[in-house]
């Protein structure tokens, strides 16, 4: 038996925005553990996607991101700086944008808990509460989070957390710093997994540049219990990705860290977008950045984003293929 009672040592990683339950059935019939990201679904939504999924073995994941603060002054400097191409695709600068979607952790998401009692709940950007945790681990689920330092892993280990998930700095989508604030802090997954195996007694889960047999094996070669498989399941006919988030994977293109989408660092493809506005720009704190990007997007599909690990996808599997060929 694996850490969450799983044949393979194969966490799909949660993918807001680009996935719901069809790659989470995939890769746990295969014998991984699948994930359904639920920071941008609402409870009845979540509830929706768990029917289909049914007794299947799952990771329940949630973002715990303080709320934001509202700084008018830096909301009209954004606005101002994605001006030129709000009317480069005929739209008003001045027209009203719809709120973000990211909402973090609450008490209806933990009743969503209590009620379906998945394996796992894994959170992104810290932990809640140390009695709302409490609270998760009474019910039999196993709480994981995200470290990308020694420091934050240590203050999850302390926290309850029953496996932490090394986020080295290749790994797609949002960085999961929550104590560290300078990216220059960061470390790849094949120096951060043995810092942190040696730092906590709990078992450590590689995620970062991991997309084939090679990279879980030099993962457990370091001490990790499991690896965590993000980008090369975005690849997969059973992921929700966009077409041109597709083509941009098959590009090969480089990827940076951005703060450009969300206000909150995370690793995508450098489309034009990015590199003309940041990577990192004075963006309003996450997810506000987001409100006034949604038009753009909406407007032109290239604009991004399309988050990417720095790893290059030989062939596009499908998930139950791909987590076979993780697990040999």
């Amino acid at each position: 038996m694996t850490l969450f009672g799983t044949d393979l040592p194969i966490i799909q990683a949660p993918m807001a925005g680009a996935q719901l339950s069809e790659l989470a059935i995939a890769v746990s019939d295969a014998g991984g553990l699948g994930s359904l990201p639920c920071a941008m679904l609402s409870p009845a939504d979540v509830r929706a996607e768990l029917a289909k999924i049914g007794a299947r073995r799952v990771n329940l994941n949630f973002f715990c991101h303080p709320p934001p603060r509202v700084d008018e002054v830096r909301e009209r400097a954004w606005r101002d700086r994605l001006a030129p191409y709000y009317r480069a695709l005929g739209i008003d600068p001045e027209a009203p944008v719809p709120s973000a979607t990211r909402a973090p952790f609450d008490d209806a998401m933990f009743d969503v808990i209590a009620e379906y009692r998945p394996a796992v709940a894994s959170f992104h950007f810290g932990l809640p509460a140390a009695e709302v945790v409490a609270r998760v681990k009474q019910l039999g689920v196993k709480v994981i989070s995200s470290a990308t330092t020694v420091e934050e892993a240590r203050w999850l280990a302390a926290r309850g957390c029953d496996a932490i998930i090394a986020q080295g700095w290749e790994a797609g989508g949002h960085r999961g710093m929550f104590l560290a604030t300078d990216l220059a802090t960061q470390l790849g997954t094949f120096a951060l997994v043995p810092r942190i195996v040696d730092a906590v007694d709990v078992p450590v889960i590689a995620a970062g540049g991991i997309a084939d047999a090679r990279g879980v094996a030099a993962a457990f070669a370091l001490g990790a219990s499991a690896v965590l498989v993000g980008t090369a399941y975005l690849a997969c006919p059973e992921s929700r990705i966009s077409d041109a988030h597709r083509a941009a994977l098959a590009s090969g293109d480089e990827t940076v860290v951005t703060n450009v989408y969300t206000g909150r660092p995370a690793r995508g493809i450098a489309t034009r977008f990015v590199r003309e506005v940041g990577p990192i720009a004075g963006a309003p704190e996450f997810p506000r950045a987001a409100t006034a990007v949604g038009p753009l997007r909406a407007k032109d599909p290239t604009i991004g984003p399309f988050w990417s690990g720095q790893h290059r996808i030989a062939r596009t599997l499908s998930a139950a293929e791909l987590t076979r060929a993780l697990g040999a």
